[in-house]
């Protein structure tokens, strides 16, 4: 009897694992780096891994933030405006049903995007500080 109840219990159990649906999880992502990246096993059998992205249209050249995990399905799919501080903003959620379905995309040369990103970085830095030793 002892092996019929285990071997119910694991049949079970392997279909509650089956059904458990892992995600990239990032809370805040800039410039298509996750700055806190994570896995996240989602709760229910009705969540979706998801990417969302915030952008600016009025700021054509800024790629927007990045967030992931899991979603409700209801949730997914869908785009929202709204504002901030008084710029608009449009928020773009996409979900997928795989595992760790939801990578964050750049469009184009994320490497040389980056690189533009530092050189001008670094031209501010240097500026700034030759400005304060005359």
């Amino acid at each position: 009897m002892n092996k019929i109840i285990f071997g119910v219990l694991a049949v079970v159990a392997s279909f509650m694992l089956a059904e458990s649906l892992t995600c990239n999880k990032c809370d805040v992502g800039l410039v298509g780096v996750c700055l806190n990246a994570a896995d996240q096993v989602c709760t229910t059998n009705t969540s979706r891994c998801f990417t969302g992205r915030a952008t600016f249209p009025s700021l054509t050249t800024f790629l927007g933030f990045n967030t992931q995990g899991c979603l409700e399905s209801a949730m997914c799919n869908n785009t929202t405006n709204a504002t901030l501080l008084g710029a608009t903003y449009t928020t773009v959620r996409t979900c997928c049903d795989t595992n760790k379905c939801n990578p964050v995309t750049i469009s184009g040369a994320t490497s040389a995007k980056l690189s533009v990103t530092a050189a001008f970085g670094a031209a501010l830095v240097a500026s700034v500080w030759g400005s304060m030793l005359y």
